[in-house]
């Protein structure tokens, strides 16, 4: 596996642990819709959160979470709609962000951005 694919596998593990460890119920990993995918969807309390996980090993080029476009926003919002429908989850949602760091040597560093942004519905 090349290793821009292996962080993300170590990055999305990590988000898991601490959305576990915050209590949220993982729901769904990698969730596809058409050309789209929630990294994780999960419940926080009854809120569904469709979460976005941007793993690097530096923020020398920018912030992780710097790299998710208007399109990629979109083609989330655009799933999420649809699972919201196949759920038929009527309540709140949230759009979250998990931007990890894992440098090559020293501890990684995670931050959860909750409501990281807001789909034109």
């Amino acid at each position: 596996m090349a290793d821009h694919l292996d962080l993300g596998v170590k990055g999305e593990k990590l988000a898991q642990n601490h959305l576990r460890a915050q209590q949220y119920e993982v729901l769904e990993i990698n969730w596809r819709f058409q050309k789209a995918e929630i990294d994780i969807i999960a419940y926080d309390g009854e809120v569904l959160a469709f979460v976005e996980v941007k793993t690097r090993t530096t923020d020398k080029w920018g912030k992780p979470e710097e790299s998710i476009s208007p399109k990629k926003q979109a083609l989330i919002a655009d799933a999420a709609s649809q699972y919201m429908e196949l759920i038929k989850h009527e309540w709140e949602v949230r759009f979250d962000v998990i931007s990890i760091i894992i440098p090559k040597y020293g501890p990684h560093r995670l931050h959860h951005h909750k409501d990281a942004f807001f789909p034109g519905w």
